[in-house]
């Protein structure tokens, strides 16, 4: 199965792209700069390490299928890019994570502290480049999704090593944590664009959906995927504690020992029993079932483009639907 970034499948998402994106680059490289070199080290070694992008390319896509031209969602596309990078450090702190997308998190590198540090210097950096924009509806858009995102920071900390939370609740922390970004992104490229409030409305619609069929499929992948291919170590959810849908899912399909057996893991973060748990989740079908609550957002969001006029950037936006959702990393 190809991931977003697949070199050898051509798709409408990267042929549109590839332009796009390396200006991207350009303005991220640039406005990384700083005399401190610990933050250039740092800031460099997060950003260079890659990664999807989904969210600048939201940034361009919405704005070139509502007709804009101009230098403006490279701009907000590099902001959106640094919030994202910046959530990732303070989140790799929080989790003790080790390894993210195939390579030693920051923190790993270079410690907590420093980490911690240069997230909050790619936050400031993002707000300059929103002030230097000029455009109060970019100002109050971000301002109000970091709020959001701390939010939900806060709420899955307190979700931690809680097997008894909801599939609502769960279902909230995704789209405060993942998917207010995603639709924040989607957002801008129509308010950068000059839509009207019911297409901006539809561009947020379809930025939420798919942020949250993003992340259920990160969930999933966590019980089926390998280090190798998701660049992350397999069971990581597990081991911090977080109570994600395919456990919620196992432990109401499964028998009695297997609901103790979960709790049990949740509580304690027993990453040991990892191989126990990964057979429960597939018995009951608890994956298949991620991937299917996945599919039905992504439909809510393929839905909502059909707000946007016929374009190559609107087919793109469909195909990204569908490739988010079926991707195996």
């Amino acid at each position: 199965m190809p991931t977003l970034d697949s070199p050898t499948t051509a798709s409408p998402v990267q042929d549109l792209m590839a332009d796009g994106m390396s200006r991207v680059d350009a303005v991220i490289r640039d406005r990384l700069s700083s005399e401190v070199a610990l933050i250039e080290q740092i800031s460099h070694y997060i950003i260079g390490a890659g990664g999807k992008r989904i969210r600048p390319r939201l940034v361009l896509l919405f704005a070139q299928a509502l007709g804009h031209e101009g230098p403006e969602p490279y701009e907000l596309a590099a902001i959106v890019e640094f919030i994202h990078t910046a959530t990732l450090l303070h989140d790799d702190v929080v989790d003790e994570s080790s390894l993210r997308r195939g390579r030693a998190t920051a923190n790993a590198m270079f410690g907590n502290a420093a980490s911690v540090l240069v997230g909050d210097f790619l936050y400031s950096r993002a707000f300059q480049m929103m002030v230097s924009l000029d455009r109060m509806r970019v100002l109050e858009v971000l301002a109000d999704a970091t709020n959001v995102i701390a939010e939900g920071e806060v709420l899955q900390l307190m979700n931690m090593h809680d097997p008894d939370i909801t599939v609502p609740a769960y279902l909230q922390v995704i789209r405060y944590k993942t998917a207010k970004l995603f639709e924040a992104s989607a957002r801008l490229g129509a308010v950068i664009a000059g839509a009207s409030s019911e297409v901006e409305s539809a561009c947020a619609d379809y930025g939420r959906a798919l942020g949250t069929a993003f992340q259920l499929v990160d969930d999933l992948l966590d019980y089926e995927g390998d280090t190798q291919a998701l660049g992350k170590n397999v069971g990581d959810d597990l081991r911090e504690g977080k109570p994600t849908l395919p456990l919620l899912v196992a432990m109401e399909r499964g028998t009695p020992q297997d609901r103790e057996l979960i709790r049990h893991a949740i509580e304690h973060g027993e990453v040991e029993r990892l191989p126990d748990i990964i057979g429960i989740v597939r018995r009951t079908g608890a994956l298949e079932a991620t991937r299917e609550a996945a599919r039905t957002e992504a439909n809510v969001a393929r839905e909502r483009l059909f707000a946007l006029p016929p374009s190559a950037a609107r087919e793109a936006l469909l195909e990204l639907c569908a490739r988010s959702v079926e991707r195996s990393a």
